[in-house]
């Protein structure tokens, strides 16, 4: 059994998460809805003061990655993962559309080791992505600490899987929390990303993925586990919207079936 982080490291690289702020993102949308009065800021300047918040607090660590809709990998987003480490095999991330005090929930991710991946039954596995690609590859980032601190927390990440419900789709343009929730995937090879949105972030945060993917090239990226990231087997799981109002149309056909859906 291998610890997602060694008890020694773990302090020392979830208090260095902070030491730096990454230059802000906003949402893409703007919400409808009447500006908060005078009332509601003191109730909200109160709250704040008064009231214990342990979930939140545990939240210590910050992840920058990029997300596709199962089945469909041409509709893809940037996402914020502002996660919370609950014990040395799983993480729980909420995921935002930014990273500004104005970012909207977007979903939300959990992360466990691979140990506890190779548990789970083939229906399930169907449904989490690996982590593999998305550290070798740059594409993965933990904006603001010290490289060797980004650096350890990656090659552990390397040995991970997600799986990630986004339930507010700022990404089309959406100013309310509407339809149903979506699973999303990662990507697992080369061509698979928009290099435009890739370059966009690259810019904004001051990065070159071509160097960060040159400075992991010493960490040993496990074979992902073949019943993961189903979208590339045609075991695509996704959630129906009844309203009809959902894009789920790819812009290029994806891999052979991957256009079915089950409920399996």
């Amino acid at each position: 059994m291998r610890p997602l982080f060694h008890s020694m490291t773990l302090p020392l690289a979830c208090s260095l998460l902070w030491a730096c702020s990454a230059p802000g993102t906003k949402s893409p949308v703007e919400i409808p809805g009447r500006p908060e009065s005078a009332k509601t800021q003191l109730l909200e300047a109160g709250a704040a003061t008064l009231q214990a918040k342990p979930p939140i607090e545990a939240i210590n660590a910050y992840l920058n990655g990029f997300h596709f809709y199962n089945g469909h990998p041409n509709v893809q987003m940037e996402a914020h993962h502002y996660c919370s480490i609950l014990n040395e095999d799983v993480i729980q991330c909420v995921i935002f559309d930014g990273n500004t005090k104005e970012a909207k929930i977007m979903g939300v991710e959990y992360i466990i080791d691979e140990h506890l991946f190779a548990g789970l039954s083939t229906k399930e596995k169907a449904m989490w992505h690996s982590h593999g690609y998305e550290v070798a590859s740059g594409q993965l980032i933990a904006p603001g600490i010290p490289a060797p601190a980004e650096h350890a927390l990656m090659k552990r990440l390397a040995h991970t899987y997600g799986k990630t419900w986004h339930t507010w789709h700022t990404d089309q343009g959406k100013a309310l929390p509407l339809g149903v929730p979506q699973l999303m995937m990662g990507f697992t090879a080369d061509g698979q990303a928009d290099t435009a949105m890739i370059d966009q972030r690259n810019r904004r945060l001051g990065l070159d993925t071509a160097k960060t993917k040159a400075q992991r090239a010493d960490i040993q990226v496990p074979a992902a586990d073949p019943g993961a990231d189903g979208w590339q087997h045609g075991r695509v799981i996704q959630i129906m919207d009844p309203t009809g109002a959902h894009l789920h149309l790819p812009a290029t056909p994806t891999p052979p079936a991957a256009n079915s859906r089950s409920s399996n």
